[in-house]
């Protein structure tokens, strides 16, 4: 017996140093040497203040502000520890009756507003996390924020268009808008 428990142990202290602290901390300095403001949480400063991260959404509800993709996390929105969708079939009345209240929700927000709603400002994403709206939907809302700033339409459209990402290496993904991002830029216009 004791022949075989001594190795064991030993493999078994080795390898826990090796892939529960050489390889992590290996892997952790890479990073930070080659991609640091990805190995740090691809934060957004203000001021001198972490305010969000560019790949987590933040809960906006003030007309004042672009609203992003709802949030299927609990117990609060954009809540990162509980990522996940909210698994509700096409055919699930919660996921119906939650539609028709975001839908609700952006008409009492901009009544005079007839374009049609973006889908992504009514449906959660997979992750509940999604920091993007598309162009389309940050274009439905530039009416409201524009009013609710007392700002020119076109100044609110233009301040999108300069927030607009393209496909990722102009092949991936779809353009999308960073709302945290742009409402940081919104806040920085002087009426």
């Amino acid at each position: 017996m004791k022949t075989l428990l001594r190795p064991a142990v030993s493999l078994f202290v080795l390898l826990t140093a090796i892939t529960g602290v050489v390889y992590p901390l290996a892997v952790t300095g890479i990073a930070k040497a080659a991609f640091p403001e990805a190995a740090g949480g691809s934060l957004i400063v203000k001021d001198g203040k972490a305010v969000g991260s560019r790949l987590i959404g933040q809960n906006f509800t003030d007309p004042k502000y672009f609203w992003g993709r709802p949030s299927a996390t609990g117990p609060m929105p954009y809540n990162a520890s509980a990522s996940g969708g909210s698994n509700q079939g096409p055919l699930n009345p919660a996921l119906v009756d939650a539609v028709k209240s975001r839908v609700e929700a952006l008409k009492a927000a901009d009544p005079d507003n007839k374009l049609p709603i973006p889908a992504d400002l009514v449906n959660a994403s997979a992750s509940g996390l999604d920091p993007h709206i598309s162009p389309e939907a940050a274009a439905y809302q530039v009416t409201r924020v524009a009013g609710q700033r007392h700002l020119l339409p076109a100044d609110v459209k233009a301040l999108v268009s300069q927030h607009t990402e393209g496909r990722q290496w102009g092949v991936f993904g779809e353009p999308r808008v960073n709302v945290l991002q742009l409402n940081i830029a919104l806040d920085s216009l002087r009426k």
